[in-house]
Formats: C-alpha cells, sequence, structure tokens
C-alpha cells in the first residue's frame, strides 16, 4: 500500500515537512510554496483540521490513489493531455510513515463540504491506523462530474476537489522512494465509483 506526494519544486532534505515547519525553518521556500493559495485560498492557511486540532498548514497532505487515476480523469473528462502531463509524484510505501505520526484521512466528500470559508465537518476527518491503511482504486465519480464542469466553463480548477486526502501530522522520509509521471502509467484503468 502506497500513499502520495507531488514532488515539491526545489525539495530540500529527505523529509517531508508541513508547511507551518517550513515557515520557521526555510521561509523562503515556504512563501514560494504558498502561492498555489494565493491570492483567494490563503484562509485555508488557518483552517483548523478537526480531531487533530491543528491547522490546515500544519499537515502534509497525500493522495491516497495511484495519481495516474487522477491524470486520467482529468484527460477523460476533456482536459489537455499537455496541460496535465509530467507531474511528477513520491509513491510512498506506508512502512516509511513514523509509527509516531497522527494519520487520519479527509473524506471531503460533496455532501458535507461548505466550501473554504467553512470548517471542515467534524465527521469528515477520520482517524486512521496507517496498518489497516488501504488505497483507493478508483477516482470519485463527483470529481470527474466536477473536472467536465469546470473545463466546459474555462476555469482554473483545483485538482483534487472531492478527493480523499491523507493528512499527516509529522515529517515523512523519502528517502529511496520511487518517483513517478502520472501520465506514464498506461496500465492502470480508470474506474469510477
Amino acid at each position: 500500500m502506497n500513499i502520495y506526494h507531488a514532488v515539491p519544486n526545489n525539495m530540500i532534505g529527505k523529509k517531508l515537512k508541513s508547511l507551518n515547519v517550513l515557515k520557521k525553518t526555510n521561509p523562503e521556500l515556504y512563501e514560494q510554496y504558498i502561492t498555489k493559495y494565493k491570492p483567494n485560498r490563503l484562509i485555508l492557511l488557518e483552517r483548523m483540521v478537526p480531531k487533530l486540532n491543528c491547522l490546515w498548514n500544519d499537515v502534509i497532505h497525500f493522495l491516497p490513489i495511484h495519481p495516474t487515476l487522477v491524470y486520467k480523469g482529468l484527460v477523460e473528462s476533456g482536459g489537455k493531455p499537455e496541460f496535465t502531463s509530467n507531474r511528477l509524484f513520491y509513491k510512498i510505501p506506508v512502512a516509511k510513515v513514523d509509527e509516531e505520526a497522527t494519520i487520519a484521512i479527509y473524506k471531503y466528500s460533496k455532501e458535507k463540504f461548505k466550501g473554504i470559508f467553512n470548517e471542515i465537518d467534524n465527521s469528515e476527518i477520520q482517524l486512521l491506523d496507517i496498518h489497516r491503511y488501504r488505497e483507493l482504486d478508483s477516482l470519485p465519480e463527483v470529481t470527474v462530474d466536477y473536472y467536465r464542469e469546470q473545463l466546459s466553463l474555462g476555469n482554473k480548477f483545483g485538482l483534487y476537489h472531492f478527493v480523499p486526502h491523507i493528512f499527516i501530522r509529522g515529517e515523512v522520509d523519502i528517502e529511496n522512494v520511487e518517483i513517478i509521471d502520472w501520465s506514464e502509467n498506461s496500465d492502470i484503468a480508470i474506474g469510477l465509483d
């Protein structure tokens, strides 16, 4: 079983760290990484994560689904392959996650999502025993519908909307993990819920 994280630009060291840790240890890199939240999503940096009792940027965010499924969902929804290609991800075996780290899954369901300006519903966060974790084998259909809608409107949009997230409070070792390009794994078929 694996979790996935986009390979950051200008990665320093062999461990992934939360944005709030970077803010203290490498303010320049922190400023670079938060540009994806500007201008409309800076509110997320102050958002509380229920059950973990910390901020959104106190945890590291991971995908519980192979990134190729996200890529194929985008392409099959009308996304241009040249726009979506060449995104690299760390493929991290869950055995590399520190036993002492606090881990949760953010279900990110459409039914309970109230927008970025509202708190996360408590029922959307579930603490997770990493030994019981199972990788998702399909992209939520609601995510594909979202892609189609946003592409038809010509909007800029988030790639992981309504895709569950794994939150880890702590550092994650990436030394010697495989790096994959989400557009190069043609043997994975897209499966919709």
